[in-house]
């Protein structure tokens, strides 16, 4: 702390030297490392900024999933709800009826919060809270989002998660934001297929050196060798419209959290995106 209040930073390295063995001295070397300090945390700023607009940006290219699952359970409520009228309006009112539908009511009025809170969720920005977490529970919360989204480009969407996953400590919506962008890439790899199953695949496995591992297969075209070692490059996009931030951002996620992400092509078809992220650690539990 400086007179003036503000914050210096000092990188200092010494060792310890014994030119005579009664006398210890210690060389070093004291750098002023304040700039470099301010210049990583505004990128840190600026990446999580980032990070929020793509995240945005998502769920605007979602918003009819979104709409269409928080709109179910809302007929439902409105069904039962007149059902319950009906019900009441009978000459001999059934007690049993009615509760059934108010239970029924009550399930689908969770379901929509539930729905409403996940998106809140995506739409928080802030900086990252780490957390002990299971990635499967990650993955499903994910997954919901995006149901009305697979029906409509009719693809078949299945889950193989692996009960042995270990313990992460992580942030829960920044692994959400790289599931979805991995989802959304592969459904959209899948829109101009005609001569076979659309088909997705989400896999997660623990893999030899304990790390947990997701793996997004799609059954599209696959990755063109020219493109592979841009794919996770800022601004790079194979898609029209594209602003060539998502998987950028999925790279900087995962390697925030200690973790990598790579992408290479089915043995058989299409393209698989995979990131793998390590065990709690002791002092982080």
């Amino acid at each position: 702390m400086m007179p003036g209040g503000t914050i210096k930073h000092l990188h200092v390295v010494a060792h310890a030297v014994r030119d005579d063995p009664a006398i210890r001295r210690f060389v070093g070397a004291i750098m002023d490392v304040t700039a470099a300090r301010l210049a990583e945390r505004q990128l840190r700023e600026v990446q999580a900024e980032l990070a929020h607009v793509t995240r945005l940006t998502a769920l605007g290219e979602l918003s009819a999933s979104i709409a269409h699952e928080v709109t179910q359970p809302l007929a439902a409520i409105v069904t039962n709800g007149e059902a319950c009228l009906r019900w009441l309006g009978h000459p001999i009112p059934s007690p049993e009826e009615v509760q059934a539908c108010v239970e029924r009511m009550i399930v689908d009025g969770k379901r929509a919060a539930e729905i409403v809170r996940r998106v809140r969720q995506l739409t928080r920005k802030g900086v990252s809270q780490k957390m002990q977490l299971d990635l499967n529970d990650v993955i499903n919360d994910a997954v919901s989002l995006v149901q009305h989204e697979v029906v409509s480009h009719r693809v078949s969407l299945r889950l193989k998660l692996s009960p042995e996953l270990p313990p992460l400590f992580a942030d829960r919506i920044e692994l959400q934001q790289v599931i979805l962008n991995l989802v959304i890439n592969g459904i959209q790899a899948m829109d101009t297929l005609s001569d076979r199953p659309r088909e997705l695949l989400i896999e997660t496995l623990r893999d030899e050196q304990g790390y947990a591992v997701v793996a997004v297969h799609d059954t599209g075209n696959g990755i063109k060798p020219e493109t592979a070692n841009q794919l996770f490059e800022p601004f790079f996009t194979t898609k029209p419209n594209g602003m060539g931030m998502g998987l950028s951002i999925c790279r900087s996620i995962i390697e925030a959290h200690g973790g990598r992400v790579w992408a290479s092509n089915h043995v058989r078809q299409g393209a698989v995106f995979h990131f793998s992220l390590p065990p709690t650690k002791v002092n982080e539990s």
